[in-house]
């Protein structure tokens, strides 16, 4: 007998939800974008392209770290589909382990990069102002010598979760195309 109480309005079929289907795409396409900018403007010398850049990011952050939030909920309140038979038989229990792993690993750092970000922006003196307009508080007090403890922790597990996303990238497309389980299709709108 299983006592385990499903959430709320459960996917019945194979296939995500169209609105998991949609939070996984702009998630991702955000964090795409905003670790290749991060990356970008480390270097920069100071400019108005490298100022214009740090301000977008920040917001940006917000943004994902908002989007984020909303991607948990969803994920909270409508069950994931399981993996596929086929799938669940043919991987090594390894693979199990580090799918989940890996899964969990994101969704934490989904929230801890931006908000070591939005940290190490407040420790340095510069405030958060989204989309040029909203200015948020600060996240912590103004302290050189906190914004240089903070910088390498939001550094780092930028670097961390762009490996996550490869490393999912990776294993999605070998079971798509290496293992032919047509495991992409679970991720596309349905028609």
């Amino acid at each position: 007998m299983n006592n385990e109480i499903p959430p709320a309005n459960p996917t019945p079929s194979n296939g995500y939800s169209l609105m998991a289907v949609l939070l996984h795409w702009l998630l991702g396409a955000a964090l795409v974008a905003m670790l290749a900018v991060g990356y970008y403007m480390e270097d920069l010398p100071v400019s108005p392209e490298r100022l214009k850049l740090f301000n977008w990011h920040k917001w940006a952050g917000i943004c994902i770290l908002t989007l984020s939030l909303l991607r948990l909920v969803w994920r909270l309140t409508h069950r994931p589909p399981p993996l596929p038979a086929d799938i669940q038989q043919d991987m090594p229990a390894w693979q199990h382990h580090a799918h989940y792993l890996t899964q969990y690993t994101m969704y934490g750092l989904f929230f801890i990069v931006p908000l070591f970000g939005w940290a190490y922006s407040s420790a340095s003196g510069f405030p958060v102002v989204v989309f040029g307009l909203v200015p948020l508080p600060d996240f912590v007090p103004v302290g050189q010598d906190l914004a240089e403890l903070i910088k390498p922790w939001h550094e780092g597990t930028a670097m961390a979760l762009a490996v996550l996303i490869l490393l999912h990238v990776a294993a999605a497309l070998k079971h798509q195309w290496w293992d032919k389980h047509a495991l992409l299709q679970r991720m596309w709108p349905r028609r």
